[in-house]
């Protein structure tokens, strides 16, 4: 399948990894490979902005920039964020 988060041809989800209509949308554009990326994303996200992803802010937030990190270039690091060093 053609990823549109990676621009190429990669090994496709099994599942819908999220519900509704944006989880099948994830399904059919979007790679094991880039979900795992925004898997590392999101949870750099949840760490650095101190959320609590059951509480309805946070889930709003995360939603947003699932969408922002999967279908767009406009997803970033929050303001400050320095990455670990290996």
């Amino acid at each position: 399948m053609f990823c549109k988060k990676l621009k190429r041809e990669a090994e496709p989800l099994e599942k819908a990894p999220y519900p509704g209509e944006l989880g099948e949308r994830i399904l059919e554009n979007i790679s094991k490979e880039a979900w795992a990326m925004w898997l590392q994303q999101q949870t750099m996200l949840i760490n650095e902005n101190r959320l609590t992803p059951f509480e309805p802010k946070a889930k709003k937030l995360l939603k947003e920039e699932m969408e922002k990190f999967l279908f767009s270039d406009e997803s970033s690091a929050p303001e400050g964020y320095t990455p670990p060093v290996k």
